[in-house]
């Protein structure tokens, strides 16, 4: 277990209330305790575990508990957890790219939590996003919808992730989304072949996750460097990434030194602008595209490219909703944390015990 604090000396006096606040994904598994005044939620510390290596989240929370006792003499009241996956009445949630599940009434019943949720991770990000400040988002594309318009979140890693913000008049109340799993839109000849690449004789079509994610760019790169001719890619390159665990991120690293790693990341923004496109219009969301994940922050410069913005804003119809439309990429990994602390604190009016 890591430990991270978010104060030198947390000040307990006050509180209403003490949440848990949950991420749980394909690679990380981050817990936030908070404490709450007048609805507001400061973060105490975080947990950090790899979720390949957990075979249960009650571990974790058990952990997490204790040391919110031993440092601070706080129990905990409520609790919320996102999840990367499909959520079952907010109690339960088998995720996606992981061998266990997450059981709501099994953490309330072995840790003593009075309540506990699980909504979609993407909910989760959407619940934070009214803990930023500025210096927490780059203005990738400017636009002019405004207070009131629905908005949208989309963001690659393990896999791929999407939420809407719709307003209900008062404040934005996040509906979660599966689209991650939808069908790739093919275009022209690279795409079909990439596409029965990926297939590999299966008869399921490939969908946006498997481009747009982490092993997406572990895929594209492969594809590539494949059809490569000799001394379009620099071998010293190619053996270290090939000899990577996880061979995205040294792609990532080497994307301005060797050629087949910079061809990825043009096609990976390309496809990326696609599916952002493809959901602005979807949901009409003109208040603001956010995209989350650490992919995006450690690549904010793609968003800004040719690639991401041309694809973006190619439309035989309806170019206008997408030129008003603004994007933002979330550079503060915290988010989810600051997201699930929020809706801990606040309830969530799509759960019911």
């Amino acid at each position: 277990m890591i430990i991270r604090s978010y104060a030198e000396e947390a000040k307990l006096e006050g509180y209403d209330l003490f949440v848990l606040g949950g991420d749980i994904g394909g690679t990380h598994t981050n817990l936030a305790v908070a404490g709450v005044r007048d609805e507001q939620t400061t973060v105490l510390f975080s947990t950090h575990f790899e979720s390949q290596k957990l075979g249960s989240l009650v571990p974790t929370i058990k952990e997490t508990l204790e040391y919110a006792d031993e440092k601070f003499g706080i129990g905990i009241e409520g609790g919320c957890a996102g999840v990367a996956g499909a959520v079952s009445g907010c109690r339960r949630s088998k995720p996606t790219n992981l061998s266990w599940e997450v059981d709501a009434w099994e953490i309330e019943r072995v840790t003593g939590i009075k309540d506990f949720y699980i909504i979609n991770d993407f909910q989760i990000i959407a619940y934070g996003i009214e803990s930023l400040s500025e210096e927490d988002l780059l203005l990738a594309k400017a636009g002019s919808g405004g207070w009131g318009d629905t908005r949208s979140i989309i963001g690659a890693g393990t896999g791929l992730g999407k939420a809407i913000l719709a307003f209900d008049g008062k404040n934005y109340a996040p509906i979660s989304s599966e689209g991650g799993h939808g069908d790739l839109p093919i275009h022209d000849r690279f795409d079909l072949e990439l596409a029965a690449e990926i297939r590999a004789g299966r008869g399921t079509p490939v969908s946006y996750e498997e481009v747009i994610s982490g092993r997406g760019i572990e895929r594209i790169y492969r594809y590539l460097k494949d059809r490569s001719t000799e001394g379009s890619s620099d071998p010293r390159y190619a053996s270290e990434i090939e000899g990577a665990e996880e061979k995205a991120a040294l792609i990532s690293k080497y994307k301005e030194k060797d050629e087949t790693s910079r061809e990825t990341f043009k096609i990976f923004a390309k496809y990326y602008g696609r599916c952002a496109k493809n959901f602005v219009l979807d949901s009409m969301s003109t208040g603001g595209l956010y995209i989350a994940g650490g992919i995006a922050a450690k690549n904010r410069e793609m968003f800004t490219s040719p690639e991401f913005q041309t694809e973006f804003l190619k439309a035989n119809r309806q170019r206008e909703i997408l030129e008003k439309t603004p994007i933002y990429v979330i550079l503060n990994y915290d988010v989810s944390l600051y997201g699930a602390c929020n809706a801990a604190a606040r309830g969530i009016p799509t759960c019911q015990k």
